[in-house]
Formats: structure tokens, sequence, C-alpha cells
């Protein structure tokens, strides 16, 4: 496949993402929030994203090498991370706790920043393989600028990710509480399934890793 390196690194990203899927593994993650702190939610993932895509464009390889991290140890952690998650939610407990509470969603900014990071921006939207496809993206760019056009190409996406939680929020909106909790099982085995793909390829990774040692 050829093209200009922008292009395909969006393009790479924007499969491995799958808005469609994305948008159906947000949904139990934006039911307790209004409006106004799905917007906030959105905003606060499309930074993350831009800042984490841009961060392996610019300094990923070096900054891998100092940690002694590699992009397998992060997908294989990603998939520790989201396996919490999923699980309760596709063996039906999450919708059962919400549907019996009567508490009030939570509010202020306090409750967005308490999922923006985990689970909604890793390993929800971004991860190891994320990084990777950045960093390989990164080392055949041969100018400045090459790597400013990448540097774009990480805005694009990180808006499609912006956008596309800011959706979830209106969908979950309109579907009833016995539909949300559907589509929690739903969810729960999309995300369960990614999961066990992430554990499944970080582990392979790091046994590469060992036996190329």
């Amino acid at each position: 496949m050829s093209g200009h390196p922008a292009l395909l690194l969006f393009l790479a990203l924007f499969g491995l993402y799958s808005p469609v899927a994305a948008l159906a593994s947000y949904l139990p993650t934006v039911r307790p929030f209004d409006h106004g702190q799905v917007l906030r939610l959105a905003a606060g993932l499309a930074l993350n994203v831009a800042v984490f895509v841009l961060l392996a464009l610019w300094v990923g390889e070096p900054l891998l090498e100092l940690l002694g991290i590699s992009t397998a140890a992060l997908t294989a952690t990603g998939g520790i991370a989201l396996a919490f998650a999923a699980v309760p939610l596709m063996l039906g407990k999450a919708g059962v706790a919400e549907e019996s509470s009567e508490e009030r969603p939570p509010t202020g900014p306090e409750s967005v920043k308490s999922v923006l990071f985990t689970p909604v921006t890793f390993p929800l939207t971004v991860g190891g393989t994320t990084f990777a496809f950045a960093v390989a993206a990164s080392a055949q760019a041969v100018s400045l600028r090459d790597r400013l056009a990448l540097s774009l190409a990480a805005l694009c996406f990180a808006a499609v990710t912006g956008l596309t939680l800011y959706a979830a929020g209106h969908v979950q909106r309109r579907i009833s509480l016995k539909g949300a909790m559907f589509l929690d099982r739903i969810a729960g085995i999309l995300l369960t399934s990614i999961a066990v793909i992430l554990l499944a390829n970080g582990f392979t990774g790091l046994v590469l890793e060992r036996l190329n040692a």
C-alpha cells in the first residue's frame, strides 16, 4: 500500500480504533454523566490521545529505551486493566448494581477525571499498539515537514476519538435502562474479547522479546 505517511498513519490508527466498536465500549462509562460532563470527558479524551500519539511520534523510541518499557508490556498491561472493567459488565453485575442504586450520578470535574485516564483513554482508546504504530511512522519520517504532517494526522485522530465518545453520550441518553443493560452485556463481551487479544498479543510479544534477547 502506497501513499503519504501521514494519511497511512491516520488510516492505521482509525482502523485499529474502530469508532463503531469504540462507541459501544464507551456506553457503560458515560451513563452516569450529564451532557456537560460528557462534553468535558470527550474534550479530555481528545487532549490525552493527542498528547499520547504526539509523544510517540516525537520521543517515543528513546523514551521507551530510557524507561525500559516495551510496547508489548504496555499492551499486556492494557489487557489486564480492561479485563477488570469488562468482566463485571459481561456477567451483568454492573447493570444490576446500577438498576438497584438510587444514588445520584457523580457530579463535578473530579468524577470525570476518575475515569478519563483509566479506562477511557487507556486502554479503551489507545494502548501499546497505538504507540507502536506512531513510533514506526516516526521512524519513516525523513524531514521535519514529514513529522509535522504526522502530527497533524495525530490531531485528526484525536478529534475522531473525542467525537466518538461525545456521540456515545447521545446514544446512551436515548435508550431505556433495560436497553442500556443489554448493551452493557454486549459491550462487556466486546471488551472482554479485546482484553483477551491485548493479553495474548502482549504476552506473546514479551516471550518473543526474551527469546530474541
